[in-house]
């Protein structure tokens, strides 16, 4: 959801190095403050002498009855971390995992990744920059447990122990976690503790259903749509149909007209644009308002974008050099005995999170309150002091869990929640004000949205007699997802490397890679996996043409160039071995397809098993190999590698493209923008190699090679490469 290279260079932007910053953090209390119920009080007591940093609720609150409440510093969003961060505390803390609870965590400094320096959820980050972190916090809460139950019984710490719980003393005493918090609260936090050696570990690495599966299961969970305010209003927003239009001239009247219609105004939105609100009672008097408001839109001066015409002008600007992204000797491409050319196309793509957008405000003098499922709370929250008017500590933003989001509700521009504040501010100036929620609606959701930019990859290899590569020129042309963003200082020589992230690895050979960036009317945001939803199609059909051209099994000329990279290699063999591949024999008319990519530092393998079933694709079934290093919560990655399948199948369907006419995006909601469905799951299954080295991402590296092995074995079935998404197997 966010490029895999942002968070390291988070850091650096600051000119600090990964061990002072985590110091620095330590020193302010991020991810080392402890919080205690006391009975009682109803408050937080924060465990800490010296100029402690108070959180209400900060990391972890044991109450009476022994439950313990884990606060998780990032979004739920469907991904499990409200399971898989508490099973890192619960670990070191020895707790009774029945008795673990989870809650998100609002927007404050304490809750910061510890490696990003800002509160967020993205870059398949939240067990891969928390482990060490989290599992501190339990560890060093068991200590003050321990040392406040010792000097209850007056005995040496080191004669007691815990177990589910409860700490065990000599002599058979014992206590539970929940008497000893008020004396534990008083200590001091322990600059040092020893954690778990992994061989004692009975949370970590054990399959573990999800702390909210039952609420989802059930219809209980609150999602962001699902807040309710007493008095509070809906406000829907008629948004240009080209980015950055304005309202020409407009008239309410049969919008007011409709029953629990509160007022219209017009309001800022994205890109130097104006809408305008309606706000009412109630959702569906909002919408019927929206829908009778008569609207003229002035887009005159905007560039307009033809998805048609923008392929013709990538394709020349393919054909043309660009910025230099990556050197590499070429020379010997023009006397090459062999040559692929190849051009791909990709198409935007809507992330249509399930929940569409939704922000809700409690604007008033001196205070905001908002409710929102954000991505990026530690951006959205500035972002709501400045558009308000409000100082910092004056905004309170409650992190509500989201039905998704892909990339979505992580916006530099935090478009959705500023827009709802300038609507809470036009509504509380017109001395209507008082709660307001701003609900987006599915076609708002994909019509008005970001979007996966659309790319295109040019590709010429040169290949010797025995099908080694000689040269590879490349150049891909696609939006800047950093330029005009805070993120854009991370550009090198004007290339955004979220364009190319992944092209080309692990494979050693020469590769010489061009990029063009053009400036388009429509706004661009990083998509599950980001630039590898691309990068990872290109490399893994090409790497499977030159394995054709060769003459090579694609598995074992995979091996060849990946050389000594023992994880890809592992994660490679986990899927042709499960798979059967090379052994069992497939029904007629099937065919084996094989891609890998790394992204987020894991590895992911497909073998998939195809057909080609009334003139079109059917895929029956994808073997995983992965290699994430350590495996937390099995279940979870088995989770994410299952959804990350079915939605990279998605990208293969007809109809699974944005397009625009005139400026204007075409799509409007499912009936023609194409997601997969239940019918469009192929069978999987899931093996994860064994590794005690810390955990790497896994939220987006299920995604990236699923088409491309896909397409893999659609050309031993058809004979032809298939050079865009989505598949279309009447394409030369």
């Amino acid at each position: 959801m966010l490029p895999e290279w942002m968070s390291a260079k988070a850091v650096a932007a600051e000119g600090l190095s990964r061990r002072t910053f985590l110091k620095a953090g330590a020193a302010a209390g991020g991810g080392l403050v402890l919080g205690f119920y006391l009975p009682g009080s109803g408050r937080l007591a924060l465990a800490a002498e010296a100029k402690p940093v108070y959180v209400p609720n900060a990391f972890l609150k044991i109450a009476p009855d022994n439950t313990v409440t884990v606060m998780v510093n990032r979004l739920e969003f469907g991904q499990g971390v409200q399971t898989g961060l508490p099973m890192l505390i619960a670990e070191e803390l020895d707790a009774d995992w029945s008795l673990v609870r989870s809650e998100l965590a609002p927007a404050e400094d304490v809750y910061k990744d510890p490696v990003a320096g800002m509160q967020m959820t993205g870059g398949s980050s939240a067990i891969k920059n928390s482990f060490m972190q989290y599992r501190e916090i339990g560890a060093k809460a068991r200590a003050m447990l321990i040392t406040a139950a010792a000097q209850q019984w007056n005995v040496n710490p080191k004669q007691c122990r815990t177990e589910n719980s409860m700490v065990l003393g000599p002599n058979a005493k014992k206590a539970s976690y929940g008497s000893l918090v008020d004396a534990a609260a008083k200590l001091p936090i322990p600059e040092k503790v020893t954690l778990k050696d992994p061989k004692q570990f009975r949370i970590i690495g054990r399959p573990t259903p999800r702390l909210d599966a039952a609420a989802k299961s059930s219809g209980k969970q609150q999602f962001g749509m699902d807040v309710q305010l007493p008095g509070m209003k809906v406000a829907m927003v008629a948004r240009p149909p080209v980015f950055g239009g304005k309202p020409a001239k407009w008239d309410a009247a049969k919008a007011k007209a409709i029953k629990g219609m509160v007022d219209a105004f017009e309001v800022p939105t994205e890109r130097g644009g104006k809408g305008i609100a309606i706000v009412a009672n109630g959702y569906w008097a909002a919408k019927q308002g929206r829908d009778a408001l008569e609207v003229e839109w002035n887009t005159a001066s905007l560039k307009k974008v033809d998805s048609a015409k923008q392929l013709t002008d990538y394709k020349a600007l393919a054909g043309k050099p660009g910025l230099l992204a990556k050197e590499a000797d070429i020379s010997k491409l023009e006397s090459a005995p062999k040559k692929i050319v190849a051009e791909y196309e990709f198409p935007y793509l809507a992330h249509a999170p399930m929940e569409p957008l939704n922000c809700t405000v409690d604007l008033k003098d001196g205070a905001c309150t908002v409710w929102a499922g954000s991505q990026f709370q530690t951006v959205d929250r500035e972002a709501v002091a400045r558009v308000s008017g409000l100082k910092l500590e004056q905004v309170t933003l409650n992190t509500v869990a989201a039905g998704g989001g892909f990339g979505r509700r992580a916006v530099a521009t935090s478009d959705y929640i500023v827009e709802a504040i300038h609507v809470a501010k036009a509504l509380k100036a017109s001395g209507k004000g008082g709660p307001l929620k701003v609900i987006w609606s599915r076609e708002d959701d994909i019509k008005g949205g970001y979007y996966r930019p659309s790319v295109v990859h040019r590709a010429e290899i040169g290949v010797d007699a025995k099908g080694k590569v000689l040269a590879w020129n490349h150049t891909a042309v696609g939006q800047s997802l950093l330029a005009g963003t805070p993120f854009e200082k991370w550009m090198k020589d004007g290339v955004d490397g979220t364009l190319i992230e992944g092209l080309g690895e692990p494979y050693e050979m020469p590769l010489k890679v061009n990029v063009h960036h053009p400036d388009e009317n429509v706004p661009v945001l990083w998509w599950r996996s980001v630039g590898a939803t691309h990068t990872a199609y290109v490399t893994e059909t090409l790497i499977d043409e030159l394995a054709h051209l060769a003459g090579r099994d694609p598995v074992a000329y995979r091996r060849e160039l990946a050389g000594s990279d023992k994880r890809y290699l592992a994660a490679l063999d986990a899927a042709v071995k499960n798979s059967g591949y090379g052994k069992k024999t497939l029904p007629k008319g099937h065919a084996w397809g094989v891609a890998i990519h790394k992204s987020f530092n894991s590895y992911v393998a497909y073998v998939v098993e195809a057909s080609v079933e009334n003139g079109a694709p059917k895929l029956h079934k994808v073997t995983a190999g992965v290699h994430c290093n350590r495996a937390v919560n099995p279940l979870s990655i088995e989770a994410q590698v299952e959804g990350a399948v079915l939605m990279a199948v998605g990208t293969t369907l007809p109809g699974s493209a944005v397009t625009l006419k005139a400026g204007v995006v075409e799509q409007q909601n499912f009936s023609d923008f194409m997601v997969a469905r239940l019918p469009d799951m192929p069978q999987v299954s899931v093996h994860i190699v064994p590794s005690g080295e810390a955990p790497t991402g896994m939220g987006e590296p299920g995604f990236p090679p699923l088409a491309p092995a896909y397409a893999n074995a659609l050309f031993k079935l058809t004979g032809k490469r298939l050079r865009k998404l989505p598949f279309d197997l009447n394409q030369a």
